[in-house]
């Protein structure tokens, strides 16, 4: 139903009833809503400057050598902790029609509480029966509150260790939002709601080591 009124939607902002480009477009929008979505593996991450390798071996909040890292250090008196990294996205499409977005707004949660935000502006086209159509997002956040509140330190920490790749760390698990957007006639027409799913995140994934 949200997507008949959508594509409602979409015509009567448009204008053009009969414009078989607009027609098309909207088609292959509800494909890109029909897509499956699974975070293949993640890299090049980053805890303020520091690649998140070198705290395999912390345990805890108190294992963090802060006369170690002092980049960390300042960042926590700072109250500003970058946490940067790339995801490899894989879209697959089961659908007879390819599936394209114009932007794909996205949102990451950790335990409820939401880590990155933003918008991946660059047209997606996932064709079908064609395999996984791999999609590179970068994340970037201030994790500070989630490192210094008591409610989520321990699920950051264990995800800081499932992104180091530490052997036997316990799988993470993300909750991803993504939200395609449409533009027809200059205008940004977004996708009704969210497309939500959720990923554990393990040191396999970091590795490159596929199950």
């Amino acid at each position: 139903m949200k997507k008949q009124i959508w594509v409602i939607a979409i015509l009567a902002t448009v204008g053009l009833f009969t414009s078989c480009g607009v027609s098309r477009q909207v088609s292959e929008a509800k494909a890109f809503g029909d897509c499956k979505y699974k975070i293949a593996s993640a890299d090049s991450i980053y805890l303020a400057g520091v690649d998140v390798r070198e705290f395999r071996n912390i345990k805890s909040i108190s294992d963090l050598d802060l006369a170690r890292y002092p980049r960390l250090g300042l960042a926590l008196l700072r109250k500003d902790v970058p946490l940067d990294l790339r995801v490899n996205l894989d879209i697959n499409n089961p659908t007879r029609k390819k599936a394209a977005i114009n932007q794909l707004e996205y949102k990451v949660l950790l335990t409820n509480s939401e880590i990155f935000n933003g918008f991946l502006n660059e047209k997606i086209e996932v064709y079908p029966g064609s395999g996984s159509t791999r999609v590179p997002v970068k994340l970037s956040a201030n994790v500070y509150k989630l490192l210094t509140n008591d409610a989520t330190r321990d699920e950051f920490i264990n995800m800081v260790l499932a992104l180091s790749g530490k052997s036997g760390s316990k799988p993470t698990k993300f909750t991803v939002k993504v939200k395609p957007t449409l533009d027809l006639a200059g205008k940004q027409i977004n996708y009704p709601g969210y497309l939500t799913f959720d990923q554990e995140i393990t040191t396999d994934m970091i590795l490159g080591i596929n199950k």
